[in-house]
């Protein structure tokens, strides 16, 4: 097989398609992301990823099944024991977990909490699992009075620390972030610390944009070592570099929406000259899964489908495409949280063969052994190739 050019996956966060076998084990059968928006919502207008073969992939009320398929379609199972953010996209970069990342539905005990208190020289307010834009609401007024900082979980793996900017200088929330990734070590190891800063007046506040996730570092070697460690180039758009702890980057492009990592995707297809582009779209997951909002939901992803496009248009005629999700997170149901669903997958590229079914994976991970060897690199990561079957 000739290498490719470059491959440019994108991670549509939380666009999950339900159908998880084991989705009861984790409090979330009949979870079905993608589907029940498009029937809370009446029908979703998806036609240039329909053209890919989206309706192949799971009943979605607006999206038929397209008789004559441009791209390849499937969608991939998750093996690792999580459904969070960091577990997918290590899973997609080839790393499956054998066990959990600690969850805590009680809020963190005092051997967490007592020392990062101790470590930043102030009490914390909360220290409860709460949506991030709740719990601002009923406790930002007291955090501006107190200068108190606000310290929450969710149903995922992760201590969030939440700051209002004339308050807490964003430099000095990152310093308390960095101090609790190296607290929370052993058996407390959470997957992510994000900076939550936030801005406004009490009843009209809201979260700014310059969020930081600090993630544990992957416990082996991805699929992005490899390629980078191969000579290319590996690209990373939006938050990837913080899930990865930049390991295995060459490059990174924070963005501020949905809309600007599109635009980060097309820079960087512009000027990479061999490699893989990896990008995450978070407002799916962040501005409406969590927020239980079908209809913002259903409006980001006409949004994405109408610059699609313009990818599509800017890859190399040597360039394959990408596009899937790392987990759920279902609106319409009454959690908040991330829920486990199997998630798309559809390819693009004049290299792609049309209407290629690549079937039910057994693990996110083939995608990026598919990225290995579509690059020519070799991997040793957990994974199955549909690079056979993608390709005309």
């Amino acid at each position: 097989m000739t290498p490719v050019r470059a491959v440019a996956v994108i991670v549509l966060d939380s666009v999950g398609v339900g159908g998880a076998p084991d989705a009861g084990e984790f409090g979330d059968e009949g979870s079905a992301t993608l589907p029940h928006i498009a029937t809370a919502v009446g029908g979703i207008s998806l036609p240039e990823m329909g053209r890919l073969g989206l309706g192949h992939v799971a009943a979605i009320d607006g999206v038929a099944p397209d008789p004559s398929p441009s791209g390849a379609y499937g969608r991939m199972t998750e093996r690792s024991p999580g459904k969070d953010t960091t577990t997918g996209h290590w899973e997609i970069a080839g790393i499956i977990l054998e066990r959990p990342f600690p969850l805590y539905p009680d809020g963190f005990p005092p051997e967490i909490i007592g020392p990062f208190e101790d470590a930043i020289g102030v009490a914390t307010l909360g220290n409860y699992p709460a949506s991030g834009t709740e719990i601002i609401k009923d406790l930002g007024e007291k955090h501006i009075a107190t200068g108190r900082p606000i310290v929450y979980t969710s149903g995922d793996s992760v201590f969030q620390i939440a700051a209002h900017v004339d308050v807490v200088p964003l430099e000095r929330l990152y310093e308390m972030c960095k101090v609790a990734r190296q607290l929370l070590r052993g058996p407390h190891e959470v997957g992510r610390v994000i900076a939550r800063p936030f801005r406004g007046r009490p009843g009209a506040f809201e979260r700014t944009p310059d969020r930081h996730d600090y993630s544990v570092l992957p416990p082996s070697d991805t699929v992005l070592d490899e390629v980078s460690g191969a000579g290319l180039e590996v690209r990373g758009v939006g938050k990837i570099s913080d899930i990865f702890g930049a390991r295995g980057l060459t490059h990174s492009r924070p963005t501020r929406s949905n809309d600007d990592g599109v635009d980060g995707v097309l820079e960087q297809l512009r000027e990479i000259d061999r490699g893989l582009i990896f990008a995450n779209l978070v407002d799916f997951d962040s501005s409406y899964g969590h927020r239980n909002d079908p209809t913002g939901y259903a409006g980001a992803l006409e949004a994405f489908d109408r610059r699609l496009p313009e990818i599509i248009a800017a890859l190399a005629p040597e360039d394959v495409l990408i596009i899937t999700a790392d987990h759920g997170n279902d609106p319409t149901t009454p959690s908040t949280d991330h829920s486990r669903e199997r998630v798309p997958l559809l390819s693009a590229g004049e290299r792609v063969a049309p209407g290629a079914d690549l079937g039910t994976r057994r693990s996110f991970g083939d995608c990026g052994a598919t990225v290995a060897e579509l690059l020519g690199v070799e991997t040793k990561t957990s994974g199955t190739s549909f690079a056979p079957d993608l390709l005309a």
